[in-house]
């Protein structure tokens, strides 16, 4: 029989902050196996004066801090998941207010903004006929729903961000269509041009 204060199972490795991997790589081969007789299962003992001097090693260290790294690494891969799922719940249940502006307005607010942004070209009012101004409405109108990106904010990693600010331009588009049915073909447009 074995004096159990001079061995510590596999179990009793693995709470000292062993990993299977670590006990594979650093101890080896138990020292004792055998069954638990109260549960029939296979035991591994090994010699706790072994486990405390392999973990005064270097390689020890080495490995517990990699095995640290990692699970902090993997913790936060489960953050950045949740947060990730929690901002596009948010942007698909987020009701989506497009301004409603009688047509003439709209298009006087539309070429405003855009004389705002780019200095006046030559064709004097901008006001041109070669589909412009419905371009530069749906543009005034998206800039008027710029708050909704504040739906984003908290997510920084490349592939999270880019589904979302997908997923919320496609929202904000369809919003401005259903809102202005003459403006539909040119957000069609852009969601194909920006959200391929």
């Amino acid at each position: 029989m074995t004096d159990r204060c001079l061995y510590v199972s596999s179990a009793g490795v693995r709470r000292r902050g062993w990993s299977d991997t670590m006990v594979q790589e650093l101890l080896g081969l138990p020292d004792v196996q055998g069954r638990d007789p109260r549960r029939c299962v296979p035991v591994r003992l090994y010699l706790l004066a072994r486990v405390e001097a392999v973990e005064r090693a270097p390689e020890f260290a080495a490995a517990s801090a990699a095995l640290a790294g990692a699970r902090r690494s993997a913790a936060a891969g489960v953050l950045a998941e949740r947060r990730r799922a929690a901002v596009l719940a948010a942007v698909r249940a987020e009701p989506i207010e497009v301004p409603r502006l009688p047509a003439a307005e709209l298009e006087r607010r539309a070429a405003r903004h855009r004389h705002l942004l780019t200095p006046r070209g030559p064709d004097g009012d901008g006001l041109a006929a070669d589909g412009s101004l419905v371009r530069w409405q749906v543009g005034y109108l998206r800039q008027a729903l710029a708050r909704y990106e504040t739906l984003l904010d908290g997510l920084y990693g490349d592939l999270g961000r880019r589904e979302a600010e997908r997923l919320l331009g496609r929202r904000l588009y369809a919003a401005i269509a259903a809102a202005y049915p003459a403006l539909a073909r040119e957000c069609a447009r852009r969601i194909a041009l920006e959200w391929r």
